[in-house]
């Protein structure tokens, strides 16, 4: 007979279904925008005379988070008093880190033991091939995260001590090495970005370095340091460098040779324009005034962004490379092989998925964004990629925009932040069914072309 203890022992046995790490991701960035809007709409967070709505306190709390750098008001450093400040330097590094990182980072701290769901969890976040060794990783992507800013901080000491009162200095110099490792594009220098400062190299070069550490990614940061040769680099950190070196270089030729009879721009730049735009959002020359040709390579530079683990956004050098070599092995008819070894089919469906999602949310953006202000198409689209791929560059749109296209911004940079892959992936009420196909279906050629 069936009884109530038997129904108690098969709930027993019943494995429970735990949450999906997708979906702790998504809500742990959501947490930590809306407590940081928060906490800039006190009155404290604002000086003196200053105001600073809740939208725009969330908008800025997202940007920050997400690592964007797109801002609502012209000038935050005459908005935000000390207090909103150091508010907004702890969002852009919790943003950068990964609120994941830093919550597993403190319990390992103070002595908690790491379990397997959360192995899982950073394992997802990272975007890491293994579980093996993610809790290592954690504590080296903290630890190397601070001697980088100390060492920018450092740096910018020299450029900003002789410019600034002491402790102003200070503040500039580690808010400022802080927002470029972590590809933030905030700073705190007034409402022309680094413009006033494109002649100061020792500035312009610091920044660009530490853009550029920050974009290739922790794990192959890891893979150099501990490889330290070029031969026993795995496939993924080949790659990185050779797509990172190719679109800083490219990058850099086109911006300065658009100029040529224009707005003149010298190659540092250029340089620094290329290398900023994937995707820190710091601007050392006004976009307004490049070429066509300028801003369309910043779009494109903007969409692609940095590589997977890093503090960049974009489709990821490694979805473009994947594309690449998909396409040109197909036109070719043969395998889509790199370093003898053939892509998996996996990689490449992710990767014509996360290229057709990211497309589809620039279009819509724009579409919004037109529909919801007098823009034109080229100042819509460069605001929709910018937003998505947590750029931060503009030419000068944002502080204009009304509330509605504000509030399409903010979601287009929040879906960039935590990854058309991982938004997707929420669908997946299964995704703990690892292998589970139940139903085999017969296959159907569809007609394409």
């Amino acid at each position: 007979m069936y009884d109530m203890n038997t129904a108690k022992k098969e709930a027993a046995t019943k494995p429970k279904r735990k949450m999906s790490p997708y979906l702790i991701i998504v809500l742990s960035f959501l947490s930590v925008i809306i407590i940081g809007a928060l906490l800039l709409s006190l009155p404290f967070a604002k000086q003196e005379g200053a105001t600073l709505s809740f939208l725009d306190a969330l908008f800025i709390a997202t940007s920050a988070v997400t690592i964007t750098g797109l801002s609502p008001i012209h000038n935050i450093s005459i908005t935000l008093s000390l207090f909103g400040k150091i508010v907004l330097g702890f969002l852009v590094q919790i943003g950068g880190l990964g609120v994941i990182t830093l919550s597993v980072f403190v319990m390992i701290l103070i002595g908690m033991k790491i379990g397997i769901s959360e192995r899982v969890l950073l394992q997802t976040n990272l975007n890491s091939p293994s579980l093996g060794g993610v809790v290592k990783l954690i504590k080296n992507i903290v630890l190397f995260t601070l001697i980088i800013e100390l060492i920018g901080f450092i740096v910018n000491l020299f450029v900003f001590i002789p410019l600034f009162p002491l402790p102003k200095a200070i503040g500039i110099s580690l808010f400022h090495a802080v927002s470029s490792f972590n590809n933030a594009g905030f700073d705190l220098l007034g409402d022309s970005s680094l413009v006033n400062y494109q002649n100061n190299t020792l500035l312009l070069l610091n920044t660009a370095m530490m853009i550029m550490i920050g974009g290739i990614g922790f794990i192959a940061i890891k893979d150099i340091i501990t490889k330290r040769s070029l031969k026993k680099l795995s496939i993924h950190t080949k790659i990185v460098i050779k797509v990172d070196i190719f679109l800083w270089l490219i990058g850099t030729f086109v911006i300065k040779l658009a100029q040529i009879g224009g707005e003149s721009t010298s190659w540092l730049t250029a340089f620094f324009m290329s290398v900023s735009a994937r995707t820190a959002g710091f601007a050392a020359e006004k976009i307004a005034n490049f070429h066509s040709l300028s801003i369309l390579m910043l779009i494109c530079l903007m969409f692609i962004g940095g590589s997977p683990s890093s503090t960049a956004g974009g489709i990821k050098t490694t979805t473009l490379y994947t594309l690449t070599k998909s396409m040109i092995s197909y036109g070719l008819g043969k395998p889509t092989t790199t370093y003898n070894r053939v892509i998996d089919q996996e990689s490449k469906n992710k990767a014509f998925l996360l290229l057709f999602t990211a497309l589809s949310g620039v279009v819509l953006g724009t579409a919004l964004l037109l529909i919801f202000d007098n823009l034109t198409i080229g100042r819509a689209l460069f605001e929709a990629v910018s937003a998505l791929s947590n750029v931060g560059l503009t030419v000068g749109t944002t502080p204009t925009l009304s509330w509605a296209s504000k509030i399409v911004l903010v979601v287009l940079m929040f879906a960039g932040r935590v990854g058309p892959l991982t938004i997707m992936s929420l669908m997946n009420r299964d995704w703990y069914k690892i292998g589970a196909h139940p139903v085999d279906y017969l296959e159907e050629k569809i007609i394409i072309g």
